[in-house]
């Protein structure tokens, strides 16, 4: 990762990628992993919110088969 620059300020935060060494479909994503992040841990449940914090925790203990 050849010139690469990372800024942070009070404000913002710039990230500057060479566009040989990082494709548009990359930053994309990288975008939307981010914005999907900062949802997840946005989420703040009222102690009496039970249904959102079930349905939470349904989903992270998911069991798959392949995983037996």
């Amino acid at each position: 990762m050849q010139n690469s620059v990372l800024e942070i300020t009070e404000q913002e935060y710039l990230i500057k990628l060479n566009k040989q060494e990082f494709d548009l479909s990359f930053i994309h994503a990288l975008l939307k992993r981010i914005q999907s992040e900062k949802a997840f841990f946005s989420k703040i449940w009222d102690d009496d919110d039970i249904i959102a914090k079930g349905r939470f925790l349904e989903e992270r203990d998911i069991d798959y088969l392949s995983e037996k």
